[in-house]
């Protein structure tokens, strides 16, 4: 009696040839390296930035006086001064505890941009009192700033209703086509 011949069933497959095996075991090394390489990657560049952005904030928390340099734009915000465009001589400092939180700041300006940076804080140039230093003598000696008499100051202290910050603003007018400019911004948690 003959069996009849039973046809393959279709979960069958045929034996894998030789190439066939190279290139599935080679694709498969992609697969993993792409799968665990990558992210590894990613982890270690996050962590060098993390890093580096974390000595960077230790540096600027050391500081013990006015850093030659514009604030960052989140300070800007936060403490509402924002440096005029093409302002020179930028220098801040920023203090912080329980209590409240400064930020000074002092740059050249032009008298147009001035003007402009009065308005943008919500205040004008006739706000400020001729011959009136806004800013406290605490403060002044926090970063160093010497409000000598023999120059023209005007000054103003515009307030602001908490939470937001008010800022104690003092002019040099000496030289009235580049004033100087010198702000206190003091925001309370």
């Amino acid at each position: 009696m003959t069996v009849p011949h039973q046809s393959k069933s279709p979960d069958e497959k045929p034996p894998e040839n030789h190439s066939h095996m190279v290139r599935r075991r080679w694709l498969t090394a992609i697969v993993i390296v792409l799968l665990i390489g990558v992210p590894a990657g990613y982890l270690m560049v996050s962590a060098g930035q993390s890093r580096r952005s974390g000595l960077d904030k230790e540096l600027e928390s050391s500081a013990t006086g006015l850093t030659d340099d514009v604030p960052s734009r989140m300070k800007q915000r936060v403490f509402e001064v924002p440096i005029p465009a093409r302002a020179t001589n930028v220098r801040y400092y920023e203090t912080s505890n329980w209590k409240s939180s400064r930020l000074y700041v002092q740059f050249n300006v032009t008298s147009g941009r001035l003007d402009t940076f009065l308005t943008e804080l919500g205040t004008h140039r006739s706000a400020l009192k001729e011959g009136h230093v806004s800013i406290a003598p605490r403060d002044s000696r926090t970063v160093g700033w010497n409000f000598v008499p023999t120059r023209v100051w005007s000054g103003t202290t515009h307030k602001q209703k908490d939470p937001r910050p008010t800022q104690d603003i003092t002019v040099d007018l000496s030289d009235p086509a580049m004033p100087r400019v010198y702000v206190v911004s003091t925001t309370t948690p």
